[in-house]
């Protein structure tokens, strides 16, 4: 009777597994990694020159524009299919900038020329040249449809009156090629520029005597900058870093992220949220940079969230308005776009881009537990999150080794996982005898074949950092037990001598690694102080 209640208790257990075997180390999802991975991968390749610019339109639907090579191509952002391209540029194209009512959308390329095209026509409405060098961003106010501003690698900044096509000043200051700049979401009358000088200066157009009003020294050569939504900070990046400025509080450094190993090349705010309703929206920037890696960085917390690896170094990065698509261009022609997917709402039977419809072609009412067909669903309806699922159990397979455990045949089932070579299993069954306290017992009744099989599992698994715990006791254990068998058979005497073998090379390594460590370790506090 107490034998089957044993037996009822321990058949809970089976199959029996390793509990010495290392659990992967699996950095668990944030809820913000999930929001990032919610977008679905698309790739739109050959286009055949670095990505150097993408910008979205501010009304929806938000088409964007990529400028690659001597053109500049528009696409749908739900889709991600070529709407229209414009090629009427001499050279490379550098930069673009859509107006804020989204009718307009200005080029620059690297002959020193800026132009302003209409979206639906494409046709080329201003040609505004004055830039002695190549152009290198272009950028519309936020708060004013009536001007531009560039700048270029004649060190030069540019405020355009693009009506008369002409320049309404020249802002003076750089020392070296003026790489980017980005104009104030709160101020139309203000805007940044950043240069290879190291600079990021401030400007004012209302400030008579066309000098910058505010610099910040980022320390190396600035390849981006951009207001954050507050209008009080901005944001850097050069080198391998990204910089946090408050410009309100004098131009001092918030903070500076380090996270990519090589040049960020651009920068953007992106939002994060959930539904309205439901969550306020968030601000991010999102970083890329020649290592291949996009960072999504929080700077409310200051610390980076999210991290992404693409097969190719990125050159450009953008976010659209609606928090829906997520773009980043390559320097081989390849734009990794990104459209978020979004879960059906399973009130209105709706989700945001179809709905349920029947034969006619009218709205399908949801299924709903109030309904009759509710209950009449197939078995290939697929649960609601509300829903309780009853599951059928699973039929379990048992090994071999498993079922003489059950019968307690406790030396049949040890022997026959060491023929298996399985050492994961071998050490799950030894593990179940020393439980059930018959590990040592089933050593005492091998026979010279059965133990020569134990023998040779020791010398191989024994110095396995995963189970040396065990079988290191137990290779002592045996060893005492058997040694009058072991000193009567030669090939006994020689797993012996294999095992000890394995056992002074492990010491040996062990040894070599530890002068290595003190070695090391007086280095590594050094370049800790510095």
């Amino acid at each position: 009777m107490e034998e089957h209640q044993a037996s009822q208790q321990i058949s809970k257990v089976f199959p029996i597994k390793p509990k010495l075997k290392p659990k992967p180390r699996t950095q668990s999802q944030t809820s913000e990694s999930k929001y990032w991975s919610s977008f679905k991968s698309h790739q739109i390749p050959d286009l055949i020159s670095s990505i150097a610019s993408l910008s979205f339109s501010p009304v929806y639907p938000h088409v964007f524009a990529a400028a690659h090579s001597a053109s500049l191509t528009f696409y749908s952002s739900q889709t991600f299919s070529s709407a229209s391209s414009i090629s009427s540029f001499s050279d490379v194209v550098s930069s673009t900038s859509f107006r804020s009512d989204g009718a307009l959308i200005a080029a620059s390329d690297v002959s020193g020329l800026v132009q302003v095209f209409d979206v639906k026509t494409r046709t080329p409405l201003r040609r505004l040249r004055s830039h002695t060098r190549a152009v290198r961003f272009v950028k519309y106010p936020l708060l004013d449809k009536l001007h531009l501003v560039s700048g270029g690698d004649d060190a030069v900044v540019k405020y355009w009156d693009v009506a008369g096509e002409s320049v309404v000043l020249d802002l003076l200051g750089h020392k070296d090629y003026v790489r980017c700049g980005d104009c104030s979401p709160v101020n139309g009358d203000m805007f940044i520029t950043g240069s290879y000088d190291h600079t990021v200066k401030v400007w004012d157009v209302r400030v008579e005597n066309s000098k910058s009003v505010m610099e910040v020294n980022h320390g190396k050569p600035v390849e981006d900058v951009i207001f954050l939504p507050s209008g009080g900070l901005v944001a850097t990046a050069g080198g391998n870093s990204v910089k946090i400025w408050d410009l309100i509080g004098g131009g001092k450094m918030v903070f500076s992220m380090e996270s990519h190993n090589k040049t960020v090349t651009s920068i953007c705010v992106g939002r994060i949220g959930k539904e309205s309703g439901e969550e306020a929206m968030q601000n991010r920037i999102l970083s890329v940079a020649l290592d291949g890696y996009m960072k999504v960085f929080d700077y409310g917390k200051m610390k980076v969230t999210h991290s992404t690896r693409f097969p190719a170094p990125l050159m450009s990065v953008g976010f659209s308005p609606d928090s829906m698509t997520r773009l980043i261009g390559t320097s081989k022609g390849i734009i990794f776009a990104g459209r978020r997917k979004m879960k059906e709402n399973v009130e209105t039977g709706t989700g945001n881009f179809w709905q349920l419809t029947n034969e006619a072609g009218k709205p399908r009412r949801p299924l709903r537990p109030t309904y009759f067909r509710y209950f009449h669903r197939g078995q290939s309806e697929k649960p609601s999150k509300d829903d309780y699922l009853v599951m059928r159990p699973k039929k379990v397979k048992l090994g071999e080794h498993d079922k003489l455990l059950k019968k307690f045949r406790h030396k049949e089932a040890l022997v026959s996982v060491l023929s298996k070579k399985n050492p994961a299993n071998t050490v799950a069954v030894m593990e179940e005898l020393v439980a059930r306290r018959k590990l040592l017992k089933s050593i005492s009744n091998m026979d010279n074949e059965e133990l020569g099989l134990l023998l040779m599992f020791l010398q191989k698994q024994s110095t396995m950092p995963r189970y040396s715990g065990l079988l290191m006791g137990l290779t002592k254990k045996v060893l005492e037990l058997r040694a009058e068998d072991i000193g009567a058979c030669d090939a006994l005497k020689g797993h012996v001598r294999n095992l000890k073998r394995s056992i002074d090379e492990e010491i040996r390594i062990q040894q070599a690694l530890q002068e290595i460590e003190g070695i090391i370790s007086p280095l590594l506090r050094i370049a800790g102080r510095r």
